[in-house]
């Protein structure tokens, strides 16, 4: 009689294994067959307006630009990229619109800042489709471009976290600035160099490169005042207006008081967005509108818009947005969390655990 046979070691265990692993893969193959499928159905289905909007959340995004042209073609991406054709009529901003005033209240009769020490208010909206966030800093001199790098942009040289710096400038607050170099990939490469001309502090710190598919400046002078462009401004002609700090990125949202039309009325889809405008008394807005979230799936030009005229923008332009949309603070009053400490005032996407890399950033300087 044969004695019985002992059972392989691990038999059960690695059959376990191999059967969990085909459930996973079975999963996640019949997911994006149902995605493809959805997709296909906005795409080509009966709503115009669902496929311009997909259309133009998933172009806004570097790494799924390429999707739309799958289902639809290149050619009517083109079509739904083209925006109207009714422009602005005055392309940059006329300064004497904006008189800066030290002592700025919201309306006559009021203290506008009489609870925030530090010159610095945040607000918090709510739309359809979003969550924004709102800062609002009282004089415009503490606002300058900060830079990742003081020994010059290069390719070999990664861009910083805005985390890291605000600690690095001793800054109290920063949004995430202009126009750099994305090719989709987490490479370092990515946020290492920007893309048009930026001026930090009065020097000019970097003036080579296109910004690929959006024109537009913003800038301050050395009176203060927002500039902002309807087109990329060259070294010369920067130079030539006192800016002393600036960079590119666009569109134009308002100039002179009026809103751009054509960013407006553009199917910009949903998207994290991020944006600087300042009052006509020389106060800062910055807006972050989060997106890509459960409860936020973002905002358009349109939203963006609505936001910086509702606190009083005269002058406002669109900066980089998607992944890099990011609005941090130094909570000196303590008013979310611990005093003193810097804090993250919008949400990430659901794609990203920590700020990306970047070149450039609007930062707040502390009061002298």
């Amino acid at each position: 009689m044969e004695p019985p046979r002992k059972k392989k070691k691990g038999g059960l265990l690695g059959r376990i294994i191999r059967r969990f692993f085909l459930v996973l893969f079975t999963v996640i193959v019949l997911a994006v067959a149902a995605l493809v499928l959805v997709m296909n159905l906005i795409f080509n289905g009966p709503s115009p307006a669902a496929r311009d909007v997909l259309t133009m959340s998933l172009i806004e995004a570097s790494a799924t630009k390429w999707v739309p042209a799958l289902f639809i073609g290149e050619d009517t991406v083109a079509e739904i990229r083209a925006s109207t054709d009714v422009k602005l009529e005055d392309e940059q901003t006329d300064t004497s619109k904006v008189v800066i005033q030290k002592f700025n209240a919201i309306s006559s009769g009021t203290d506008e800042w009489a609870n925030y020490s530090d010159g610095i208010r945040i607000e918090t909206v709510y739309g359809d489709t979003y969550t924004a966030h709102v800062m609002i800093v009282r004089n415009p001199e503490q606002v300058y471009m900060g830079i990742s790098t003081q020994g010059g942009f290069s390719t070999s040289v990664p861009g910083k976290r805005i985390n890291a710096a605000i600690e690095d400038e001793g800054a109290i607050a920063a949004i995430n600035a202009g126009a750099f170099n994305d090719d989709g990939t987490a490479s370092s490469y990515v946020g290492s160099t920007p893309l048009g001309l930026v001026m930090s502090e009065g020097k000019v710190v970097w003036t080579s490169g296109k910004q690929p598919g959006l024109e537009g400046f913003a800038g301050f002078n050395q009176d203060n005042i927002l500039v902002v462009s309807q087109k990329n401004l060259g070294q010369s002609e920067a130079e030539a207006q006192g800016i002393r700090d600036c960079c590119c990125f666009g569109p134009a949202l308002i100039i002179n008081g009026e809103v751009n039309p054509a960013a407006y009325n553009e199917n910009s889809g949903y998207n994290p967005r991020t944006g600087i405008g300042q009052r006509s008394d020389g106060a800062v807005i910055f807006v972050c509108i989060d997106g890509r979230q459960a409860g936020s799936l973002g905002g358009t030009y349109a939203d963006l818009i609505n936001i910086m005229q509702e606190f009083g923008a005269v002058n406002a332009c669109n900066m980089d947005g998607g992944s890099s949309s990011v609005m941090m603070y130094r909570d000196v009053d303590g008013r979310y969390g611990e005093a003193g400490q810097v804090q993250m005032i919008n949400n990430y996407s659901l794609l990203q655990s920590e700020p990306r890399r970047m070149p450039n950033f609007w930062m707040v300087r502390p009061a002298s």
